[in-house]
């Protein structure tokens, strides 16, 4: 078990550092930001002492291993446009984000397993099939057009909720449901395929022919044996939510995380992307790393492959 640690720890580690990278050379390479934050029109002195400030003259590989120092004493840089530290920035921020991810998450979660695995257990009835039907609505319409569609209906037709702003808990319906409703369509359809498929094992047939009532086999044989890939799912599906979150607060001017990647990306504010990718990245990787190590006590078999 040990060595299973380690070794999801060390490609955790790995996949951070390669994330960090891939940023700052893709946003160097994106664009000038001293044209962007001073503008077109601003004097070519000015733009040369806002480059030389922040050390946009020197080659990139200078630049890189400048930024590695920084992370080692936990300086994440400052912002090119506030002047304030790019973490404080994202951190304040981050709040906002979980107001909505977290409820979604919990959404998914409360009605995706359950009705996945009522349709598991009722196959070809009324109910599988509206499940199935529901699914699909749910995971092929893009967030952008579920937000837009909910907005339609409740915001415009009805008038029942505000269209967007962060003022009051009913600004934070819509963007929920927006990122609930795919999720759990997604969620849905998945814990039935796991069911069903566990359903069909031979020690489930056992058990049945061992005399034991099919309420023990559901709970105690199938439940937990189809937990193990619907738990890897719900790791992909909270680092999922960070990249929808980019789109429902845009559309819906929810003041969070997302909110801030694009205005920061849009002004080349080197710090503050950077800063927020690393976190974005360390909160998937953590996510994923939780997923593995239930999915190693959930199935010892994976302990013993991750040994060696």
């Amino acid at each position: 078990m040990f060595r299973y640690i380690l070794t999801r720890i060390a490609r955790a580690a790995l996949t951070i550092l390669l994330v960090m990278t891939f940023a700052f050379v893709v946003l160097r390479l994106s664009g000038d930001p001293a044209q962007i934050l001073l503008g077109p029109d601003a004097p070519q002195d000015a733009l040369e002492a806002f480059r030389e400030r922040w050390g946009l003259n020197d080659p990139i590989w200078q630049q890189y291993l400048a930024y590695l120092r920084q992370l080692a004493a936990l300086d994440f840089g400052m912002s090119m446009r506030d002047r304030s530290p790019a973490l404080d920035l994202v951190l304040a921020r981050v709040p906002a984000t979980l107001a909505l991810t977290v409820p979604a998450l919990l959404i998914k979660v409360a009605i995706g397993i359950p009705a996945g695995v009522y349709a598991a257990l009722h196959r070809e009835s009324v109910a599988d099939r509206g499940v199935i039907m529901l699914a699909i609505f749910g995971f092929t319409i893009p967030s952008f057009v579920m937000a837009l569609l909910l907005v339609l209906i409740f915001s415009v037709q009805l008038g029942w909720l505000p269209a967007g702003g962060a003022d009051s808990w009913q600004h934070a319906i819509l963007p929920i449901a927006t990122l609930a409703i795919g999720g759990t369509g997604i969620l849905a359809r998945f814990s039935r395929s796991a069911m069903i498929e566990v359903l069909g094992q031979p020690y489930i047939r056992t058990a049945m022919a061992k005399g034991l009532p099919w309420r023990d086999v559901v709970w105690r044989h199938a439940l937990p044996n189809a937990a193990v890939p619907i738990v890897t799912l719900l790791g992909f599906m909270v680092g999922a939510m960070v990249a929808g979150a980019v789109v429902v607060e845009s559309i819906f001017s929810w003041p969070g995380v997302g909110r801030l990647i694009v205005v920061s990306v849009s002004n080349r504010d080197l710090a503050v992307v950077q800063c927020l990718l690393l976190v974005i990245a360390a909160s998937m990787v953590v996510a994923n790393l939780a997923v593995d190590f239930a999915y190693g006590l959930l199935d010892p078999r994976l302990r013993s492959k991750g040994a060696h």
